[in-house]
């Protein structure tokens, strides 16, 4: 994929990801946040989901990282005057190639969110990585892509063929145990999410399409096709919102 095309289509959108409010309030409820919560928002994006995370613990110190230095400008820009938010570029785990931090430099925290990029290394790995960033009695809620039934059409396999590690939230579950945590609780995240990133991407690319080049007109075909897909086929493939504890 043309990165300058990507984040041509991508820059000043909303959210990178489906999600809404609701989700992090759930969230909050569910885990009883403390108002002044030490909070870990791993791959924020443009930081979409902080000021939900600041309204459900208005005390809190959240710390906000991305690897992609346009949504860490973006979010940097947004929470610039905001002394509680803390943005950074960094990375989901440590690499030897550089020294970005990860939620183990940055932490502990007692809560880790992390919206639709925990597949990135994998759900396992990641939970296992980042055990060492929980304080005591800390939690993650985390949203992973899954399949809502165990036959899927064609369209929808083809929608995901670059997370071939897809599963259904039993799949989920079983990833989760073998990474030594449980399950508090989850939910499958409703339309209101899903169009709250695609309506905006949706009005964007036909925004973008006169005088498009070839690697621009790319990047705004797949993105629309995405979005067909999920408006014709919703019902067999969601976002699965897990919130998990150390066993």
């Amino acid at each position: 994929m043309n990165r300058k095309a990507f984040f041509t289509l991508h820059r000043d959108l909303p959210r990178e990801g489906p999600g809404e409010r609701s989700d992090v309030s759930w969230a909050a409820e569910v885990l009883g946040l403390k108002r002044d919560a030490r909070i870990c928002d791993a791959a924020c994006g443009p930081g979409a989901d902080i000021p939900a995370l600041l309204f459900a613990a208005p005390e809190a110190r959240v710390t906000g990282f991305d690897l992609h230095q346009p949504f860490v400008d973006d979010a940097a820009a947004r929470f610039a005057r905001d002394d509680r938010v803390t943005i950074l570029r960094g990375r989901l785990i440590a690499d030897d190639a550089d020294d970005l931090p990860d939620p183990v430099d940055l932490g502990p925290f007692d809560l880790i969110w992390c919206a639709g990029a925990a597949y990135f290394h994998g759900v396992t790995e990641v939970l296992r990585a980042w055990r060492p960033a929980l304080a005591p009695g800390g939690a993650i809620a985390f949203s992973d892509a899954v399949y809502l039934t165990d036959t899927p059409c064609a369209a929808v396999r083809q929608n995901w063929a670059e997370y071939p590690a897809m599963t259904v939230a039993d799949g989920v579950a079983a990833r989760i145990k073998a990474a030594g945590y449980e399950i508090v609780q989850t939910r499958v995240l409703g339309d209101a999410a899903w169009e709250g990133y695609y309506g905006p991407t949706e009005r964007r690319i036909e925004k973008l399409r006169p005088g498009a080049d070839a690697a621009l007109t790319q990047v705004l075909d797949e993105a629309a096709q995405e979005a067909r897909v999920w408006r014709e086929h919703r019902d067999e493939f969601g976002y699965l919102l897990s919130i998990v504890r150390p066993a």
